[in-house]
């Protein structure tokens, strides 16, 4: 599985920092210890709103940059965010899907989980044609605009839309989900260390939660660290 976002995206957004992981071995049994992260995030929400920090001030800026209003389109982690501080608690959706949750609450940074039996051959963020295909959690097809940022692999099917604003249903986690991919995306200031940190905590709570798991791989995908 090739990973990579497109040379127009490193250009039109030279602060991103990005951090991928790759999985094999993942089972629906499994129980991770999520109360850590979601104690940092009410720490972190008990100063202000979600808008208020850093992480999602500087997506909220790179979606006003691709001609879409924030606050109609937000990134998944600030959507989760604002779930969690409305409601004081995620779903349970499955063991993978909530550490991911958990972990993205505690960074206010967006983590795409994507199950690689799904998506064919590569991953690529790139702008859209217009001519790629959507699955919706409902089971709904769309297409995405053109100049859309999206997640597309080697079939031309869109397994994100609006970058991170909403995952596709086709390569969503289920109970049969084995192998994953993971990718941790941001643009604020300290990305570069942030997104670090993230993915070798992600990495380390995934062999202490799966025992069984048979591949763990971690990569930093950035060109310079952002300045500040």
């Amino acid at each position: 599985m090739h990973f990579q976002h497109s040379p127009q995206i490193r250009s039109d957004f030279p602060e991103l920092a990005a951090g991928v992981v790759f999985a094999r071995g993942i089972t629906p049994d499994a129980v991770p210890d999520l109360d850590r992260f979601t104690a940092v995030a009410k720490e972190r929400l008990a100063a202000g709103t979600e808008a208020d920090l850093p992480e999602i001030q500087a997506w909220r800026r790179a979606f006003s940059k691709m001609g879409l209003k924030p606050t109609q389109y937000r990134c998944a982690s600030e959507s989760l965010l604002r779930r969690f501080r409305k409601e004081g608690a995620l779903p349970r959706i499955h063991p993978l899907i909530d550490l991911c949750n958990a972990i993205s609450l505690a960074y206010a940074i967006p983590v795409g989980v994507f199950d690689l039996a799904y998506v064919s051959r590569s991953l690529e963020v790139r702008h859209a044609d217009g001519d790629e295909t959507y699955v919706t959690f409902g089971g709904e097809v769309e297409r995405p605009d053109p100049g859309e940022v999206i997640f597309a692999d080697a079939e031309r099917r869109a397994h994100a839309r609006r970058w991170t604003n909403r995952q596709s249903g086709h390569s969503a986690v289920r109970d049969t989900t084995d192998a994953v991919l993971i990718v941790a995306e941001a643009m604020h200031a300290t990305a570069a260390a942030d997104v670090k940190e993230l993915t070798t905590v992600l990495a380390h709570e995934l062999e202490r939660t799966w025992p069984a798991v048979r591949e763990v791989s971690v990569e930093s995908r950035w060109r310079t660290p952002p300045s500040a």
